[in-house]
Order: C-alpha cells, then sequence, then structure tokens
C-alpha cells in the first residue's frame, strides 16, 4: 500500500448523517473467537477498540438466531448474553471515538448438521453444496438442506427484526445486512440455488422478496440511513460454478430496489479488483455503483493507490480492508505513514484465544492493548 500523508482516502469523510474518521472500513472477518453457545470474549473489546481509527468498523458476521449459525465459535446476538458482550465491545470503540456497525448473518445451507444438533440446515430449496465445512472436530462434506416452508420464512424476518433490536441494545451505530457469499440471503437471490414455485421463487421479482423483506424489517428498526448491505455479485458457489443465468439482471434489480428503500450503503465485494472493475460474469461494478443513490463500499484487496483512484473515478466512496487489519491494529497510521504491514500467519485467522487476535503490537513496538 503506497504512502500518502495528504491521501483523501485518509482525511474525513460523511455518508448518511455519520462522520467518518476516514474512508478505511474495517471489513467482517470472521475469527472464531466466541464460545460455544455465540457469547464474545472479553478481549473481544480489545480487539476492535484497538482498531478504531478506521472510518467505520463492521463486525466480524453475527448469527441472527441458533438456525442460523454455520461454524463454529461464531457471535451471536439473540439472547442477553449476546446483547452484554457486545455491549462491552462498542463501549471500548466509543470510548476511542470510533464507529461500529454489526453484520447481521444467517447461513442457509453452509452449515451441517454437527453445529445443530443433528438438525438439517435449511435453505430455499434441498441442492447440497459441493465441497465441505468446518465443523468442531475437522472437515466434513456438505449435506444436503432441507427446504423452508412458505409460512416459515416471515418467522426468519422476524429474526432479523429481534436480532437488529437486540444490536440497537447493544450500542451499535448501525447493522449491516449480510447478503453475500452464499449465505441464506444470496441463496434465495440466485436461480441455481433458489428453485421455488411459491412466492419466493422464480422471478426475479419473487427470488428478491425475502432478502428485500429482511431489510425492510431491520430499517423498521433503525431507519434506512443506518443500514447497509453487503453483496457479492461475482461470487461462485463451492466449487466455482456461476450461481445466477444473467447475474446483471439480477443485481441490477436488487441494487435498484434497495436504492429505493434509501439505504445508508451498498458494500461490494468486486472480485479481484486488480484485475479488472468490469469483473466476470457481465457485471458491472461502475453501473451497479451509478444505480445506488446512497454510499458505496468497495472491496476486495485494495491498496491505497487503487483506492485513490476509484475514488477520484467516482466508483467509490469508501473502502474496506480485511487481512491487513489483523496483524495490523494501526493500520491506518501505517498506511498515513507508509510503515510497512506485519502479516498474519494463517493459523491464527480462525480459533484459538486472544493470542494473534487482540496482542498485535503497534509499528513502534507498543502494545496495542489499552490503546
Amino acid at each position: 500500500m503506497s504512502n500518502s500523508k495528504s491521501s483523501p482516502i485518509l482525511q474525513e469523510a460523511t455518508i448518511g448523517g455519520l462522520l467518518l474518521k476516514n474512508r478505511v472500513v474495517m471489513a467482517p472477518m470472521t475469527r472464531s473467537r466466541s464460545d460455544d453457545a455465540g457469547v464474545p470474549p472479553d478481549y473481544a473489546a480489545d480487539y476492535y477498540a484497538q482498531r478504531a481509527d478506521a472510518g467505520l468498523i463492521i463486525t466480524e458476521a453475527t448469527n441472527i438466531s441458533a438456525q442460523a449459525r454455520g461454524y463454529p465459535r461464531t457471535p451471536g446476538i439473540w439472547t442477553s448474553e449476546h446483547i452484554k458482550a457486545w455491549k462491552h465491545v462498542t463501549e471500548a470503540v466509543h470510548r476511542r471515538e470510533g464507529k461500529i456497525f454489526l453484520q447481521l448473518w444467517h447461513t442457509g445451507r453452509m452449515s451441517h448438521p454437527d453445529i445443530h444438533a443433528g438438525a438439517l440446515p435449511v435453505a430455499p430449496s434441498s441442492i447440497k453444496p459441493a465441497g465441505q465445512i468446518r465443523v468442531q472436530d475437522g472437515m466434513k462434506d456438505f449435506v444436503t438442506p432441507r427446504a423452508l416452508a412458505t409460512d416459515e420464512i416471515p418467522l426468519i424476518v422476524e429474526e432479523y427484526r429481534r436480532a437488529a433490536e437486540n444490536a440497537k441494545l447493544a450500542g451499535f451505530d448501525g447493522v449491516e445486512v449480510h447478503s453475500a457469499n452464499n449465505y441464506l440471503l444470496e441463496q434465495f437471490i440466485r436461480d441455481s440455488t433458489n428453485h421455488r414455485s411459491d412466492r419466493y421463487g422464480g422471478s426475479v421479482e419473487n427470488r428478491l422478496r425475502f432478502p428485500l423483506d429482511v431489510v425492510k424489517a431491520v430499517i423498521d428498526v433503525w431507519g434506512a440511513d443506518r443500514v447497509g448491505i453487503r453483496i457479492s455479485p461475482v461470487t461462485t458457489t463451492p466449487g466455482d460454478t456461476p450461481l445466477d443465468s444473467n447475474t446483471m439482471e439480477t443485481y441490477g434489480a436488487y441494487v435498484d430496489a434497495l436504492s429505493r428503500l434509501g439505504l445508508l450503503y451498498i458494500h461490494d465485494i468486486e472480485g479481484v479488483t486488480q484485475l479488472s472493475r468490469e469483473a466476470s460474469e457481465g457485471i458491472s461494478f461502475t453501473d451497479l455503483r451509478k444505480r445506488f443513490k446512497g454510499a458505496y463500499i468497495a472491496n476486495n484487496q485494495y491498496t491505497l493507490a487503487l483506492a485513490e483512484k476509484t475514488l477520484a473515478a467516482g466508483d467509490a466512496d469508501l473502502f474496506s480492508i480485511g487481512r491487513p487489519f489483523i496483524a495490523n491494529p494501526d493500520l491506518v497510521e501505517r498506511l498515513r505513514t507508509g510503515a510497512p504491514l506485519a502479516e498474519a500467519p494463517k493459523e491464527y485467522w480462525y480459533g484459538g484465544d486472544a493470542n494473534g487476535y487482540s496482542n498485535w503490537p503497534r509499528m513502534n513496538g507498543q502494545s496495542a492493548i489499552d490503546q
């Protein structure tokens, strides 16, 4: 990442009614440090507060319900214990004058019966993903999920609503709806994973109905100006096969509908940005950005120089960065000064304890704890 003390990326920015320290967003990253009940550890407050120099922090994906879980030791937001633990996090971030949104998550078919006491994961249709998933005792093959009954779907919408209410009780500044990475909402959107014949399947309008109902429920709680959404138009299924027969038509309609709802931002996983923003599957990210009235967060391997170029072209407003934040709690300052970035070994990415999570030193060697 290039050195630029006066970079516009590192200067204050406003989206909606939010004044941000800079245009750098800490991307949501699953770190699997919660306990078996999904309660974040005490040291999660250190981890997030250390990174509060980001303009906006988006938390790791957080399960809206017990049914939503797909992986061991991922956090939740459906109990009073979850609210209490997350409140420690938000208070710590706010003490450092940071802004933090909670990402709301349901994994759908990207799960396993081992996570659900033997019960099948749920999905729009009974279509098995290719490949394997990590469970408590290692990797296991995906299973064929159970298709949700029509009358179950509004109940999940209400679980999103309650999760949004709990996020407000926990002191977050807003929420991001996770509608990416082939999790439940995206499984409804895509015609390869949604073969339903009821009001939630078939046409693009029907396939978008459930995700948009979720977004509307969350807006009812927060107001549209404190709600964002993450999308991944060029996602492939496990096994690297395309997910949609007409990706641009589907996502054009989705972004148009989200824009009409007045959302604060869309957070777009753009594929390999260094190669092209006009990515595979016939998607034009520039067109999607133009179709959306709110802010646009670009994601995927952005460097400071690439972010500056993209901002100057008017193709994005904010830029989310993931992996570099793991080992660099002071990432924004390192970008500002051109200091080298530390690299986190892969064994620290998922699972474990505070080691490799909240104990990375700042660039001057000073402990990041209590900063």
